[in-house]
């Protein structure tokens, strides 16, 4: 029973959060909110942290037996995925995307007149976008499969994963719809979670 209560758990926060930033909400709020919807973005972080911090906690502290234990050689191989998984990610949040746009922070700058954001249709490709459309991503499931040792993290690592994946989908037609046939180009260019391979839309 606690293991269909934690898959409900992370479920229903996967579908909320994916809810709260799809076209159709944002839409939607653009609509209502006009210009204040620039305060969207950091409300939409502020309360993803909220409700993502005490699951995690709720996860970790669950009762549960270890069945995975890594020794060498594989802990080596764990600790090369991990940090690499993290240097990925943090490469690209920092060098390849907007980190401020990211937070809100930007779009709060700009409805109080401090900050101008262009409408460039310019993709970027450079850096990791150039070998994935999603280097992020990639790096947080690589990660959460790096930390695997109780029956919990296998369940609560999978239903993560299908949502990264399905999140990107929906990602992707959002990027679509913002940049057009640019942005399809880019995806016959580029694969989009697993660099080196075939485009795969």
């Amino acid at each position: 029973m606690k293991y269909l209560f934690i898959i409900l758990l992370w479920t229903g926060y996967c579908s909320l959060h994916s809810y709260l930033i799809s076209i159709r909400f944002t839409n939607y709020l653009t609509r209502r909110l006009k210009s204040y919807y620039s305060f969207y973005r950091l409300f939409y972080v502020i309360i993803s942290l909220a409700l993502l911090i005490p699951l995690i906690n709720y996860s970790t502290r669950l009762a549960d037996a270890v069945i995975i234990t890594y020794k060498f050689p594989f802990s080596i191989i764990r600790y090369t995925f991990t940090w690499g998984s993290l240097l990925t990610f943090f490469w690209a949040f920092f060098f390849n995307y907007d980190s401020l746009s990211f937070f809100g922070i930007r779009q709060i700058l700009e409805y109080r007149g401090i900050v101008k954001i262009s409408s460039s249709e310019k993709i970027k490709k450079n850096g990791l976008l150039g070998l994935m459309r999603h280097p992020m991503y990639t790096a947080l499931i690589i990660y959460l499969w790096c930390q695997t040792f109780r029956f919990t993290d296998v369940i609560v690592n999978f239903v993560l994963t299908i949502y990264l994946i399905i999140g990107t989908q929906l990602e992707e037609k959002k990027l679509v719809l913002e940049f057009g046939d640019s942005y399809i180009k880019y995806q016959q260019e580029v694969p989009m979670l697993i660099p080196f391979i075939k485009r795969k839309v």
